[in-house]
């Protein structure tokens, strides 16, 4: 598996590798070893699987209590998958990075904890699969708004996003609660 930096540090794009001939494929998607040689988690306490349409965007989600690293995929479909550093600490609090990911590249994105996720349906469906590194606690989620003009995440939008009531009443990343990292 190949981990490639994106901009912004610590979130990692993977490309595993994979074997095809005319039988079909295979791809190794998590390997402990491989992972713990590139400095990532090999811990994981939970798989979330979702199935969304076309123009569906969900996020920008976080837990304060309990931050989750999320190791992304999509296993149908496209999606483009954006993550927000979070960390009042950091020097990228506020960034963004976003990266299509798809059924067809396998590509995966590792999204440490202290950092916002969202993602927007770019095909007529996707399934998208991610792993956590802590459980999730409905408590401590928030929602940042995912269009806060102060973020200015250029989401490839061909018609009007779908949110859920939670993602339209979410607050932008100035007025949101946030984690202690």
């Amino acid at each position: 598996m190949e981990a490639i930096a994106t901009d912004l540090p610590g979130v990692v794009r993977l490309r595993p590798r994979v074997f095809a001939d005319d039988r079909g494929w295979f791809t190794e998607t998590w390997n402990e070893t491989t992972f713990r040689d590139a400095g990532l988690p090999t811990h994981f306490v939970q798989d979330n699987q979702s199935r969304s349409h076309r123009n569906v965007l969900r996020g920008l989600h976080f837990q304060l209590q309990h931050p989750q690293g999320k190791l992304v995929r999509a296993v149908a479909g496209r999606i483009f998958d954006v993550a927000i550093d979070i960390r009042t600490s950091s020097a990228h609090f506020g960034r963004w990075t976003g990266v299509e990911l798809s059924a067809e590249t396998m590509e995966m994105l590792w999204i440490p904890p202290g950092f916002a996720h969202g993602f927007l349906v770019l095909s007529d469906s996707a399934d998208v699969l991610y792993k956590t590194t802590d459980f999730y606690h409905a408590p401590g989620e928030r929602t940042i708004l995912w269009n806060d003009a102060d973020l200015g995440i250029e989401w490839p939008l061909t018609g009007k996003p779908i949110v859920s009531a939670k993602d339209a009443a979410g607050t932008d990343l100035h007025h949101t609660e946030l984690p202690a990292l």
